[in-house]
């Protein structure tokens, strides 16, 4: 893939066309940052955040839509209720490989960031040195069932649709995927806590203190959990997406996190 700053670009993955955007220097010249977004999201979805995440960071930044997001192609419903693993395990590598990541970091959000641990704790890839995970999910809970359930009549019968319509060619698609899964009775036993134990790089975990879609537990866990080094941090007044509603924090924490990475790798030739 050609790296085309702040353009609109597109890879074929599995027959599939998928959006794709970068941001700063080229693999090969910074680490990249690859981001995952949340399931409603999409490369729109980020906002300034990727542009900033690179100036912020020096890295080069590469956001994609997954397909039924944004202006990727169409996928057909119902979604598999391991849709998570799927993508983790056989799709990321597909996009990593064709977009030239040569190292760096996975930065996952929501369901992005289910799917970076995913693919963290189940692909040995030498290429990617650390994770940052922002309100990420590793169980249900009904707490967080609760509010997708209220997702759900937001939907139906309020502006939610005309809001996602602004970020997705086929709202519906993208809101079904995501929601009608995570309300199958059979999602409610979803966990991936098992691939926490398989971590083996460092960990960034952010979470805000009024995420209505995790409580602290999902942080515990992965604390508990992992074999990596692991930080968290809890943001007050800040909701679900901490990249939109504490930004400012949220850069620094990133940018505090690739630098230490960067010192790490500079001590350890071995790593490069």
């Amino acid at each position: 893939m050609a790296w085309k700053t702040q353009q609109p670009l597109s890879i074929g993955i599995d027959g599939a066309a998928l959006e794709c955007r970068c941001w700063g220097p080229p693999p090969g010249a910074a680490p990249t940052i690859v981001l995952l977004h949340e399931g409603l999201g999409s490369v729109a979805g980020w906002k300034d955040f990727p542009e900033r995440l690179s100036a912020r960071t020096g890295f080069g930044v590469f956001a994609y839509s997954r397909a039924g997001y944004g202006n990727s192609d169409p996928v057909s419903l119902p979604r598999p209720l391991d849709y998570m693993t799927r993508e983790g395990i056989d799709t990321l590598p597909l996009v990593l490989d064709r977009m030239g990541f040569e190292r760096g970091i996975l930065l996952g959000h929501s369901d992005g960031a289910s799917i970076a641990t995913i693919y963290a704790g189940g692909v040995a890839d030498y290429r990617v040195r650390g994770l940052v995970l922002l309100a990420p999910h590793f169980f249900t809970e009904p707490e967080g069932l609760a509010a997708i359930a209220r997702a759900r009549a937001a939907f139906d019968t309020g502006d939610l649709r005309a809001r996602l319509a602004k970020y997705h060619r086929d709202p519906e698609i993208a809101f079904r995927g995501w929601n009608d899964a995570w309300l199958d009775p059979g999602f409610r036993s979803w966990n991936i806590e098992d691939s926490l134990a398989y971590l083996r790089i460092p960990v960034l975990a952010v979470q805000g203190g009024d995420d209505r879609y995790g409580t602290p537990a999902q942080l515990d866990a992965l604390e508990r959990g992992s074999s990596a080094p692991v930080e968290v941090a809890v943001l007050d007044n800040c909701k679900h997406a901490p990249q939109i509603d504490q930004p400012e924090a949220t850069l620094s924490l990133v940018a505090a996190f690739t630098a230490r990475l960067e010192r790490i790798e500079a001590a350890n030739p071995s790593m490069q």
